[in-house]
C-alpha cells in the first residue's frame, strides 16, 4: 500500500504529489514573476538578497540552487561568485526552469540547468560550497530526503540555506489568513486565470513545518549549527545550516 502525503489540504499518494506540483507550476510559469511581485509587494526581492548576504559566498564558489524556478536567487549568486565561480540551477518543472534559463541568459549569466527532483540530486558528494532552496521545500514530497541530499552534495564547511514561508506572528494570523484564502486566489484568477494554484499555495504554507520543526528536520539530516531568521514577522523564515 502506497504512503500518502499532503498536497495542500488534500491527502494524495506520495507518487502522485510531484506530478500535481508540476501541473501547478506549468499553469503559472508565464506569470509567476508578476504574481511574486504582486502578492509580496516586492518583498520577495529583499528576502532573497538577505539570503545572499547570509550565504557567506565569495568569488569562485560553487553554488547549487535547488527548485530554482525563474532564477532570481541564482542570478544573485552568479553576480557574487563571478566568472571564476559556478552556479547550477535545478528544478523539477521544465517550464519554470526554461523560463529561469532564458531570464538568466538575458541578463548575461551562463548557468548550467538541470531538470531533476530535489530528492535525487544528480551530483557527486561534496560538490558545492553552498546550496540554496527558496520557496521550494514545501512542494517536495519527502522533505527529509531532499535535505539529506542537499547535505550530501555540500563540501565540509558548506552552507545550506532554506528560504520558505513559515509561521507568522500570532496577532497577525487572522489578517494573514484573510489575505491568503480570500485575496490571493482572486489575484491569481485575475493575473494567471488560475485561482486553484494560488489556493494550493496558501494551503501548502499552512501544511509546511514551523520554524522550530524545520530546524529539527535539518539537524536530523546531518546539518549543524542550524539557526533561523524570521523575516516580515515570520511570514518567511530563512534557515541556515552547515555541513561538518
Amino acid at each position: 500500500m502506497s504512503k500518502s502525503t499532503h498536497f495542500g489540504y488534500q491527502n494524495v499518494a506520495e507518487e502522485d504529489k510531484a506530478g500535481r506540483v508540476r501541473q501547478v507550476f506549468d499553469s503559472v510559469a508565464d506569470r509567476y514573476d508578476v504574481m511574486n511581485d504582486l502578492m509580496s509587494a516586492g518583498l520577495h526581492r529583499l528576502w532573497k538578497r538577505f539570503t545572499l548576504m547570509m550565504s557567506d559566498t565569495r568569488e569562485g564558489d560553487h553554488v547549487l540552487d535547488v527548485a530554482s524556478g525563474t532564477g532570481d536567487l541564482a542570478r544573485l549568486f552568479a553576480q557574487r561568485v563571478g566568472p571564476l565561480g559556478r552556479v547550477v540551477m535545478t528544478d523539477i518543472n521544465e517550464a519554470m526552469l526554461r523560463r529561469g534559463r532564458d531570464r538568466t541568459l538575458n541578463q548575461g549569466f551562463i548557468t548550467p540547468n538541470v531538470l531533476c527532483d530535489a530528492e535525487k540530486l544528480p551530483f557527486n558528494d561534496a560538490s558545492f560550497d553552498c546550496v540554496s532552496i527558496a520557496f521550494g521545500l514545501r512542494n517536495v514530497t519527502r522533505k527529509e530526503v531532499a535535505l539529506q541530499e542537499m547535505h550530501r552534495v555540500l563540501r565540509p564547511g558548506g552552507r545550506l540555506l532554506v528560504l520558505e514561508f513559515s509561521r507568522v506572528w500570532k496577532p497577525l494570523q487572522p489578517a494573514y489568513d484573510l489575505y491568503s484564502f480570500q485575496v490571493l486566489p482572486r489575484l491569481g484568477k485575475i493575473v494567471t486565470d488560475d485561482a486553484d494554484s494560488y489556493r494550493y499555495l496558501a494551503e501548502s504554507i499552512r501544511m509546511h513545518p514551523d520554524q522550530d520543526t524545520l530546524k529539527g528536520t535539518m539537524e536530523a539530516a546531518g546539518l549543524q549549527r542550524v539557526q533561523y531568521f524570521n523575516l516580515t514577522a515570520g511570514v518567511v523564515a530563512l534557515h541556515r545550516g552547515y555541513r561538518a
